[in-house]
């Protein structure tokens, strides 16, 4: 099982592949296709994808996080469900274009919303307000997009379209471009999500 960067990987697998060409390979990448095994005479290969964030500082529970399988053979499949299934209670298999949409989709849900939490606090640090005060409403949100459809739980003045909020919010931004560029664009793609 390569659990590596998914740059290296290209580069690793013929090394590791080399002698070992009867043996069964992994990948976890969620952005990389099974293809990539392809040209090292493999003859079982596949992916193991857990779609989590993961972090040194933090244990993870995989109890419930989702696995991506695939697999080149039915053999190299059905190994691929048993590791999964050994640790978590969701797992899918997704062929490698569906994988890269998710890993896409895993992108604006994870990583941008958290960079929105870092822009978040660097507009309250000017102020010496804590980020815990987010705390929160970012669990509410979390918790409403459990029971209402992402698109229904949204609120705030791009979905109103309240040209007025969002001209004196937008201008309190001038100091910092790339972040007014952001709250604009992401607000122009909720007002246009909520009225498609």
């Amino acid at each position: 099982i390569l659990a590596l960067k998914d740059s290296v990987l290209a580069d690793i697998i013929p090394q590791l592949a080399k002698g070992r060409e009867g043996q069964m390979f992994f990948h976890t990448a969620g952005s990389i296709p099974l293809s990539v095994f392809e040209g090292c005479n493999l003859v079982h290969y596949g992916v193991l994808y857990p779609m989590q964030t993961f972090s040194k500082e933090r244990q993870v529970d995989f109890t419930h996080v989702p696995f991506f399988i695939e697999g080149n053979d039915s053999e190299t499949k059905q190994l691929g469900k048993s590791i999964a299934s050994s640790v978590s209670d969701n797992v899918r298999e997704l062929s490698s274009e569906g994988r890269r949409r998710l890993h896409l989709a895993a992108v604006f849900a994870c990583n941008f919303s958290n960079h929105c939490y870092a822009l978040s606090a660097e507009i309250l640090k000017d102020y010496d307000v804590p980020f815990s005060v987010m705390l929160p409403l970012i669990a509410e949100t979390a918790e409403k997009v459990k029971t209402l459809a992402p698109r229904e739980a949204q609120t705030g003045p791009a979905v109103r379209f309240d040209e007025n909020v969002i001209a004196s919010q937008s201008a309190l931004l001038t100091d910092r471009p790339l972040m007014q560029e952001i709250y604009d664009l992401m607000s122009k793609s909720i007002h246009q999500l909520a009225n498609d």
